[in-house]
């Protein structure tokens, strides 16, 4: 394998699971003895994710206080955003540029090789959230960023090869983006009772996790379905819980307890590009119930029980049918650990260690 480039500049936002992949593979990165400078942008990471970072033995953490695409109105604070993050790769003398915006990308300077990873975007969002309707004319200069950010990679990847088709589709890409599936190492923890519920895990918030369609099912439920996550967005948005069992968002330690206990878990999105929280529950021994989506089947395929379309019964009966069941609960729950063994995050970084040799190799030989 091509020698990676030794210092790799990247961006990161607390808000999702951006934060997740790319202190993960910070860390990962760090194993292999690469330095990572993650460059936040949105809002202030927590405490706790302060110190996970501090941590990690050759990893920075830089608040720049710029916007995220996705909650900023135009492209000016974007393009700032880009400014900062060119001014920082030369201040941190970085060999290679991993932006997980593709907007961002649209404006960066060129003298470096860029990775833009594309984890979700506000027009694969939109088809997926509203199906049939086309983009609000207000997100057009997203769109159009986010096109030409793509199209300026030294490399584009995806967490998942239908994600990787989304993108190329939505934005008339002339090769796919390499797919190179998300990974995380389990916690390990001593064997714990199974408790008789069924857990949900993400933004809430989010229109595409169909959190008010998992509220309809619980309501009907026996058993409890409890929710860890914010409700209201960083941009305002809430939405409104009448049956689950909210936890609030919850720390690693508290989400690898409550994994423990192997609730079935569930996933109601209908946009995906990989979900990391369900790789979490197949890791812990979790069985799955899932949204019938192309993420999912792709991913899951065999070691999951899939739910289509939005009748809260159906949802409802798929959960309970497992609950009241103890053998096919277990058997699809070590089905899920089975499958889920194969997402490492050191397959996940191996990848991109080469995936960034290659790019630089590229960019030399384009010099």
């Amino acid at each position: 394998m091509r020698a990676a480039p030794q210092r790799i500049l990247m961006t990161v936002d607390a808000v999702g699971g951006v934060w997740r992949y790319a202190v993960d593979l910070a860390a990962a990165l760090s194993d292999a003895g690469v330095t990572t400078i993650l460059v936040l942008l949105g809002p202030a990471p927590s405490k706790a994710q302060r110190a996970e970072v501090a941590r990690i033995q050759r990893a920075t953490l830089v608040e720049t206080g710029e916007p995220l695409d996705w909650l900023t109105d135009d492209a000016v604070s974007v393009q700032h955003a880009a400014a900062t993050i060119a001014m920082l790769a030369t201040a941190h003398r970085a060999d290679l540029i991993h932006v997980n915006q593709p907007a961002l990308a649209a404006t960066l300077p060129g003298d470096l090789p860029m990775i833009v990873a594309a984890h979700g975007c506000v027009a694969t969002w939109w088809e997926a959230a509203r199906p049939g309707s086309p983009l609000d004319p207000k997100f057009g200069w997203h769109r159009a960023l986010a096109a030409q950010g793509l199209r300026r990679a030294t490399r584009v990847v995806a967490p998942s090869e239908s994600y990787a088709r989304t993108v190329a589709r939505t934005y008339g890409l002339c090769e796919l983006p390499v797919a190179i599936h998300n990974g995380r190492t389990p916690t390990p923890v001593a064997p714990v009772r199974t408790r008789h519920i069924a857990f949900t895990a993400g933004r809430l918030w989010d229109e595409v996790k169909r959190t008010p369609l998992l509220d309809a099912a619980a309501a009907r439920l026996a058993a409890p379905l409890y929710a860890a996550g914010p409700t209201r967005a960083p941009h305002g948005a809430s939405v409104p819980v009448e049956h689950l069992h909210l936890l609030g968002e919850l720390t690693a330690d508290s989400m690898t307890a409550m994994l423990a206990t192997q609730p079935v878990f569930v996933s109601a999105a209908c946009f995906e590009p990989f979900g990391l929280a369900v790789l979490e529950a197949a890791q812990a021994g979790c069985a799955l119930v899932l949204s019938d989506i192309e993420t999912f089947r792709e991913l899951w395929d065999g070691a999951a029980l899939f739910v289509a379309g939005d009748d809260p019964a159906a949802w409802s009966d798929a959960i309970a049918a497992l609950l009241a069941d103890d053998a096919a609960r277990a058997a699809l729950g070590a089905a899920a650990a089975d499958r889920g063994a194969r997402y490492t995050l050191a397959a996940t970084a191996t990848a991109m260690l080469s995936l960034y040799a290659d790019a630089s190799a590229n960019e030399r030989a384009a010099a």
